[in-house]
């Protein structure tokens, strides 16, 4: 009885408690401007001085750095099959230097070579076939000419009889007719089966001709296929291998794997001048044109920098993440090189738009326009001012103010 009892004043005590909080919380009033969220918080307006000094402004690029002069090597097409996928048995490791003739890929060649022997043993059965098909040919000729000639002999000697039937009687008469009609019809015969013996003895030689030289293309082939399979480099320079998607993951081609036709292995860079190819934004294009000097900084060696110039702008633009922003390829020239500077490495770029010497300069904010006029608050009085150029954060001023006047910063513009 007694334990009952602590348990319902256990549970008495529970229930205030919870009573409590509910009732704690349903009387607190919430605050719905703290809670709102504010808008774009208030400029205090200060005053800054216009100052006279040097400008120069830059835009930031980034970009990948390329050879001038480079020749990609890709997996060869079989000519006249449709094999997808060859098997790489050497392969040049990355950074190798070659010379124009060294071997740079191999692909396995067995089936090719295989196959322009079984082509080159059909071409040579197939020659010899023509041959003996010809020899066989002239002999039978020879027999059907001898056979020709008998039958002319024999309509020659029928004819000589017949002349002599005026003094032989009718029944011998008779049959020497016969005799040179029956010389007259084999004659006949045989030069039209002649004939036709050319016509089948040229079809049965042109046959094995047909089948003799689609042997040796197919020979011939093979042998292309082969001497494709073995990819030697273009030109003097350095190998760089790509890395391609294979097994879930982006990596190098290793010896002894699949690589399907047409994919890019790696690229033969000649020691020559290299360049940085940048994709930019349309909205940077204000104030780029073709010869504006540049720095550029590799990301992976800050404290390397070279200096080049823009070299070319593409004159079409094309569509980037979104349809509404379309990107321009642009490409840098760099002056001189050395062993870091290798390709696809990214890179910093940054491009001279303009420099102003001794120039009046306030900050951007402090530009207000007016009916389409620029100016700055001087002492809250709205001064037009002649505006040369605008950079990220300043303004350089041609005239309207001078060097130590107090313009306002910020705050709303008075009317």
């Amino acid at each position: 009885m007694g334990s009952a009892l602590r348990h319902l004043v256990l549970l008495a005590g529970m229930t205030g408690g919870v009573c409590g909080c509910i009732g704690s919380r349903a009387a607190t009033p919430r605050d719905d401007r703290a809670a709102a969220p504010t808008t774009a918080a208030a400029v205090v307006p200060r005053s800054v001085a216009v100052q006279r000094r040097d400008v120069t402004h830059t835009l930031r690029l980034h970009g990948t750095v390329e050879a001038e002069n480079s020749v990609a090597i890709v997996t060869p097409r079989i000519l006249g099959q449709n094999a997808n996928a060859l098997v790489v048995t050497r392969l040049i490791a990355n950074g190798t230097r070659v010379r124009a003739g060294d071997l740079l890929v191999e692909f396995d060649r067995q089936a090719q070579l295989d196959a322009a022997l079984e082509k080159k043993a059909e071409h040579r059965d197939l020659e010899e076939q023509v041959r003996r098909t010809l020899a066989e040919q002239a002999e039978r000729r020879a027999r059907d000419d001898t056979a020709l000639k008998v039958a002319e002999n024999a309509l020659a000697l029928a004819g000589l009889e017949v002349d002599k039937n005026e003094l032989l009687p009718r029944i011998e008469a008779e049959k020497n007719l016969l005799l040179r009609e029956g010389a007259e019809a084999e004659l006949a015969q045989l030069r039209k089966t002649y004939a036709l013996k050319l016509q089948a003895a040229r079809a049965e030689v042109r046959i094995l001709e047909v089948r003799r030289d689609r042997a040796r293309r197919a020979w011939d082939h093979a042998e292309q296929n082969a001497e494709r399979l073995s990819v030697r480099a273009p030109i003097d320079g350095l190998v760089v291998l790509r890395t391609v998607w294979k097994g879930g993951r982006m990596g190098e081609v290793q010896e002894g794997e699949e690589v399907r036709t047409g994919l890019g292995l790696l690229d033969v860079v000649a020691d020559a001048a290299m360049r940085v190819r940048v994709r930019l934004n349309q909205a940077d294009l204000t104030g780029l044109s073709v010869g504006l000097p540049a720095t550029m900084t590799l990301d992976a060696y800050p404290t390397r920098s070279y200096t080049g110039r823009l070299e070319r702008l593409s004159p079409v633009a094309t569509p980037g993440i979104s349809d509404k922003v379309r990107a321009v390829l642009a490409q840098f020239s760099v002056v001189g090189r050395d062993q870091v500077l290798t390709p696809d490495l990214s890179a910093a770029v940054d491009v001279r738009l303009g420099h102003w010497p001794s120039a009046l300069v306030v900050p951007r904010a402090a530009i207000r326009w007016r009916d389409r006029q620029a100016g700055v608050l001087v002492g809250g009085t709205f001064r037009p001012i002649t505006l040369t150029a605008l950079t990220q954060d300043d303004a350089v001023i041609g005239g309207g103010v001078r060097e130590g006047d107090q313009v306002t910063v910020g705050g709303e513009d008075p009317a």
